[in-house]
């Protein structure tokens, strides 16, 4: 039962369709000549809209990819910058360890040697006196 109203629904907007037709050209104020006309002039001016859009889309399209890579640019610039400002840090950081180990080794050395040259003193005996 459902079909069958759908096909009676379909059959009336079908008729529908045709008789809407039939009045449109039975009452247009034009001629068909003119109408074909009328429509391929809106046609041509919708195909020159549409490319303008497309040429007016490109365009932008074309300006946010150059501003994209300028700030691509910019943020390689910035993080070499940080790169760079790194780099130097740890060499400083690298030098002064150097010169802290160094330092500490010499210190320790002559700790050593110290500690040896008093070891030697202490070791040795004295020498004798001889009272006559």
């Amino acid at each position: 039962m459902a079909e069958e109203n759908k096909s009676y629904g379909l059959a009336w907007f079908l008729a529908g369709l045709g008789a809407g037709a039939i009045l449109g050209i039975l009452y247009a104020p034009k001629s068909g000549r003119e109408t074909r006309e009328d429509l391929a002039q809106g046609a041509r001016e919708g195909t020159e809209y549409l490319r303008a859009k497309t040429r007016q889309a490109a365009d932008n399209v074309g300006a946010l990819v150059d501003k994209g890579k300028a700030q691509v640019g910019e943020y390689v610039d910035r993080g070499r910058g940080a790169i760079d400002r790194g780099r130097a840090q740890w060499e400083e950081f690298v030098e002064r360890g150097k010169n802290v180990v160094n330092d500490q080794s010499a210190r320790v050395s002559a700790a050593v040697e110290a500690g040896r040259v008093a070891y030697q003193q202490a070791a040795t005996p004295p020498p004798e006196t001889h009272e006559d």
